[in-house]
């Protein structure tokens, strides 16, 4: 249980059993040579020690599967959507829709299920508590872990942000400690997921033997384009569905033979002061006044310079030397002939052995697979997550890596990168090294019961 591996394992414990080396050493070396001299090295030795990072472990992670009475089919969602705004705009969903890479089992709220749809807040707070609680209690109930247990709540929620918070909501529902530390990130887009888990990581860092509680939702039913006339926001309507994660993390040494993975490193790229980047995807009113999010016809310019720049600085930090030689080489190259040569596209399945890319959409997934250099077998968990269920914003990267561990394809010292794009412009990665293999067979894998039926071709 976790209340004995407090007892039994904290920190603590490895500064006691130091301090007793240090001062059996003291007392040998004290006798041979110059005491300040020894206790300046014991002194600098046991500083070095204490101010060390914590490693930062997952202990595991779920996602939320809805219920079968929320499963629409394209042409389920194009007739209610083609009754409520029209038939201009239900042929322009149903062209986005069959080109978007969506299959016919993902899943709406009952909100949106109704002609015409609802969206106000009530549906939006009762929505995303179906989620968060249904995921959470997923989480708890298989690592067999206690409210009293985790020390530190974060909830990434882009465009529903309620008072009392979500953060709040789910510290009120589980009966959290009032010592709990808790966050919610608004506004930042899909990969908001990734930047809650930076967040966790910096608060583990100082805050010993806890755990940390990250959950990625989004409100489809508050995200809802009521509108017809702006075809930048349907489009919105089309991607997204219900989706949510929640991942435990941990500081406890004891819990690394116990966790999936391990943090490795995670780096932020933000574009936002560059105005095109900033502006490509804009919560805003339409001509008549009705609130949506606009994509802008520049979106993948400038995610693919937002990928650019994210992965110049992960590069260095996870690529072999060879291949950070053959970029430095191909970039003297091209300033000597003034860019007539090919910009050298680093391998970086030397560096990792899978990938989950935010399910953005089909063209971002193409693009992604083009620009990374990636097999069908490395962009397969990301494009049968989009065809499953759908665009579920920043909890994607994680019912990718759910399919990954339903094939059986995790092993021991696998390297896992997420990567994922958001507002702001944003592009966001973190990565993680398998501290184990994971079984198909895994309980309340979002894919279990049906992963064997996955791959399969998605018609273009």
């Amino acid at each position: 249980m976790l209340t004995e591996q407090k007892i039994s394992s904290p920190k603590m414990i490895s500064y006691i059993a130091w301090t007793l080396i240090i001062i059996l050493a003291f007392s040998f070396l004290a006798a041979m040579t110059n005491l300040a001299t020894v206790g300046m090295i014991i002194l600098v030795a046991l500083f070095y020690y204490i101010n060390q990072p914590s490693n930062i472990y997952m202990v595991d992670f779920a996602c939320y599967k809805p219920d079968s009475s929320l499963m629409v089919t394209r042409e389920q969602f194009i007739r209610r959507f083609r009754h409520f705004l029209g038939d201009d705009a239900g042929d322009f969903l149903q062209k986005v829709l069959h080109r978007s890479g969506l299959g016919d089992k993902t899943y709406l709220p009952t909100s949106l299920q109704q002609i015409p749809p609802k969206s106000r807040f009530g549906e939006s707070r009762e929505e995303l508590e179906m989620v968060m609680f249904g995921v959470i209690d997923a989480l708890l109930e298989k690592n067999h872990v206690q409210a009293k247990d985790i020390g530190i709540v974060i909830v990434n929620s882009s465009t529903f942000s309620p008072t009392p918070s979500l953060s709040d909501t789910i510290v009120n529902h589980y009966k959290f400690c009032e010592d709990v530390v808790n966050y919610d990130l608004g506004g930042m887009g899909c990969s908001a997921g990734l930047i809650s888990i930076q967040l966790a990581k910096q608060i583990l860092q100082i805050r010993p033997m806890t755990y940390a509680l990250v959950v990625s939702v989004e409100s489809i039913t508050h995200n809802c384009y009521a509108g017809s006339t702006n075809k930048s926001m349907l489009v919105s309507n089309c991607l997204f569905r219900i989706g949510g994660a929640a991942i435990l993390l941990s500081n406890f040494p004891s819990d690394r033979s116990r966790s999936k993975y391990q943090l490795v490193h995670v780096v932020r790229t933000h574009r936002g002061p560059e105005d095109r980047s900033y502006n490509c995807v804009f919560e805003e009113n339409d001509e008549k006044g009705i609130i949506g999010i606009s994509l802008s016809k520049d979106l993948m310019a400038m995610a693919a310079q937002a990928l650019k720049a994210n992965i110049m600085t992960m590069g260095p930090l996870v690529l072999p030397i060879s291949e950070q030689f053959n970029y430095v080489v191909n970039l003297l190259q091209r300033k000597v002939v003034k860019g007539k040569m090919k910009s050298y596209v680093p391998d970086f399945k030397k560096a990792f052995d899978h990938f989950c890319v935010h399910a953005g959409g089909r063209g971002v997934l193409d693009e992604m697979e083009v620009q990374l250099g990636l097999s069908k077998w490395d962009i397969e968990p990301s494009k049968m997550s989009l065809f499953r269920f759908g665009n579920t914003s920043s909890s994607s990267v994680w019912y990718e890596l759910a399919y990954c561990e339903a094939k059986g394809r995790i092993k021991k010292n696998d390297r896992i990168w997420q990567i994922a794009f958001g507002s702001g412009f944003k592009c966001n990665s973190v990565v993680w090294k398998g501290l184990r293999g994971c079984e198909p067979t895994i309980a309340r894998n979002p894919w279990m019961g049906e992963i064997d039926d996955f791959p399969i071709q998605v018609a273009t």
